[in-house]
């Protein structure tokens, strides 16, 4: 079995079956809001520290609502949901991107290598909010043990659609983005399955397939 097939499949039908369909477009909208409050962040020395990690989390919030089924729709609501938790956020994003630059200093490869370990370090946070950063840092790097080769390749698996995508002035990329982000909440909510820190399991695939989405009635065929 291709898990990232099914981690792909799983994410297209929770975000409605086409690229058209409303739950799509809210997620779009959703990253799109991110990606202009960070961008306007960067205009200062600090900006992009003090709110990545704030949107990161927001952004797990809203993908393993959608990917876990406790919410219909997409509310763009809760991608400000870390406002009571900003300080530890702001630490959990600091330290993790401190560490990847340590790592990145001494060769590209173990930089890359550590990010995809740091990953599912919000997704953590989110599930697990008594956790401080260094806990959260510590059971990503454990969860993604044995499985950094296969998310890097889910990863690599959208180049073909954000080739496509820059065909479009880039615009088209745009819609790449949130089919990403809820594959990657699937690939969290199969290692979340696998090694759950109170149940640890040992099956060597735990996280079930969703049923395909039919396409909205007011949708467009892709």
């Amino acid at each position: 079995m291709n898990k990232n097939k099914v981690f792909r499949e799983n994410a297209k039908a929770q975000l409605g079956g086409s690229i058209f369909s409303n739950t799509w477009l809210m997620a779009l909208l959703a990253c799109l809001i991110a990606d202009l409050i960070l961008s306007a962040a960067s205009s200062f020395v600090v900006g992009t520290i003090l709110v990545s990690g704030f949107l990161a989390y927001g952004l797990c919030h809203v993908f393993l609502q959608l990917v876990r089924g406790q919410k219909d729709k997409v509310e763009l609501g809760d991608l400000f949901s870390g406002g009571n938790k900003f300080g530890e956020l702001l630490v959990l994003s600091f330290m993790q991107g401190l560490f990847t630059i340590l790592w990145t200093l001494l060769f590209i490869i173990p930089g890359i290598i550590k990010s995809i370990a740091y990953s599912m370090a919000f997704y953590i946070k989110y599930d697990h909010p008594e956790y401080d950063w260094r806990q959260c840092l510590n059971e990503s790097q454990r969860m993604m043990k044995g499985h950094k080769w296969q998310y890097f390749c889910l990863q690599f698996s959208f180049i073909g659609w954000i080739l496509l995508g820059t065909l479009c002035c880039f615009v088209g990329v745009l819609w790449v983005v949130p089919y990403m982000s809820a594959s990657s909440a699937n690939f969290y909510e199969n290692l979340k399955a696998l090694y759950d820190p109170e149940e640890p399991g040992d099956d060597e695939f735990a996280y079930e397939p969703v049923a395909e989405a039919q396409p909205e009635t007011e949708a467009q065929p892709e």
